[in-house]
């Protein structure tokens, strides 16, 4: 497959291979899922809709609804106000949502639409809602594109009444259903009454009922967005993804927030736990304990496999950093730490993650490629993989185990019905990448060490 990458490394900046991230569009439609009854719109051509639902549905096996306005070649020379103005009028009319978000696309973004006046003079039925964000393809990545659409969602909904509603706002970030599940479950163990946004569990993991719905039960309400101006606090989960909606928050409605890593493992999501702690003033669950114990106990157990192991990681910023933290616990190595999106906070911190735990010779790169990464595999190998669907080329390749996490997983299921984040995450995880090594001894040891007991 990709026997022939050449290991001779080139400093590239005016070309990527094999990206490691996907478009703006597809972070935009993922964050409007997340909202109760909300139809995603996608301003540009039929084509760029097809491929933003097909991204999404492939890994979470579930229908991911949007509408287009179906540029054609008369749309992107004259504009497309006309065909969103139909678009609107039809998606009302046909499919009756609460909420459309409309989200750009490099062609529509190329040729200048400004959504914002086009909003302004639709005809929107009574007690229904238009709202949108800029999100041109060509730039940043899914992941700037699920920001700006959760502020999208906040600048034409969220409102301070000057009554404190006694909620706890959370920006979960870019997590599966399974995720959001246990972060809930983790709050409501902390007794602190949160409003998440997005929320995507319920309407990406919707059960099979026999009868299909348009609108799944589940997503955050428009009363709830419109009330995120009231809450008390705010946490936002992964510190790349949420910085800006986090800023957002507290500039226009003074709602104080804390800005936390993805809670992954020991040390994150300790940090989660005591951040919901501090706003309700009460003491952690012997639960919560148990829960942590075990993850500990998992991590001692599985030591001498783990320790000393290189690995790559790669994917959307957050997460990676999120494992990082996960496998230093290990005390594994993570010798090469890339993400597709270029932001540079990623590089400095996965360096900061490196110097905590004493890690030397490691590499972060923001902004990289999987091309890259097999290049430096290529030259020095790992022992260990772990990343999305994308990498089983390069794990096939240079014969590494692989563990599939991150966005997208499109070759295995129930993935995004269970949790990564908290201590039953964390359980979850030790347990794939111990697993995943302990194959791997199996299949190469010799006859006398091929033990039933390990």
């Amino acid at each position: 497959m990709l026997d022939l990458t050449p290991s001779e490394h080139l400093d590239r900046r005016a070309l990527r291979i094999n990206p490691c991230k996907t478009c703006q569009p597809v972070g935009a439609l993922f964050a409007a899922l997340g909202v109760e009854r909300c139809m995603p719109h996608s301003h540009g051509s039929q084509g760029c809709c097809s491929y933003h639902r097909t991204v999404l549905s492939r890994h979470f096996k579930e229908p991911a609804i949007a509408a287009s306005s179906s540029f054609t070649e008369g749309a992107s020379v004259f504009g497309g106000r006309s065909n969103l103005v139909a678009a609107t009028r039809n998606i009302f009319a046909i499919y009756d949502p609460d909420i459309i978000a409309v989200h750009t696309t490099c062609l529509s973004e190329t040729i200048g639409d400004d959504l914002g006046s086009y909003i302004m003079d639709l005809e929107v039925p009574p007690g229904k809602l238009v709202v949108h964000a800029n999100t041109p393809s060509y730039a940043g990545s899914h992941i700037v594109g699920y920001a700006r659409m959760t502020m999208g969602f906040m600048s034409y909904l969220t409102q301070k009444t000057g009554v404190p509603n006694g909620r706890c706002a959370v920006l979960p970030g870019w997590v599966n259903p399974g995720d959001l599940r246990e972060l809930k479950q983790i709050a409501a163990q902390m007794e602190v009454p949160c409003t998440f946004f997005p929320d995507q569990s319920g309407v990406l993991d919707a059960p099979m009922t026999g009868t299909y719905e348009l609108y799944p039960k589940g997503g955050t309400t428009i009363a709830e967005i419109r009330g995120l101006g009231d809450s008390e606090s705010a946490i936002a989960l992964g510190e790349i993804i949420n910085e800006e909606p986090a800023e957002l928050l507290e500039k226009k409605w003074k709602v104080p927030y804390t800005l936390l890593p993805l809670p992954v493992g020991v040390a994150y999501t300790d940090a989660f736990v005591m951040a919901l702690q501090r706003h309700s003033k009460l003491e952690v669950p012997a639960d919560l304990e148990a829960q942590r114990g075990r993850l500990v106990d998992l991590l001692l157990d599985s030591h001498q496999y783990t320790y000393g192991k290189r690995v790559a990681l790669f994917g959307d910023p957050d997460i990676v950093l999120a494992l990082t933290s996960l496998v230093l616990e290990a005390g594994m190595v993570p010798a090469y730490v890339i993400t597709g999106t270029p932001k540079e906070t990623f590089t400095r911190k996965a360096e900061a993650l490196f110097a905590q735990y004493g890690a030397e010779g490691c590499i972060a790169r923001a902004g990289s490629d999987l091309f890259e990464l097999h290049q430096w595999i290529k030259r020095e190998s790992v022992d260990l993989l772990i990343g999305s669907s994308y990498g089983k080329q390069i794990a096939r390749a240079e014969d590494i185990p692989f563990v599939r996490a991150g966005f997208p997983v499109l070759d295995r299921y129930g993935h995004s019905l269970l949790p990564v984040v908290g201590y039953t995450g964390g359980i979850r995880l030790i347990e794939k990448i111990s697993n995943a090594l302990m194959d791997r001894f199996d299949r190469d040891c010799a006859e006398e060490d091929f033990e039933v007991v390990m």
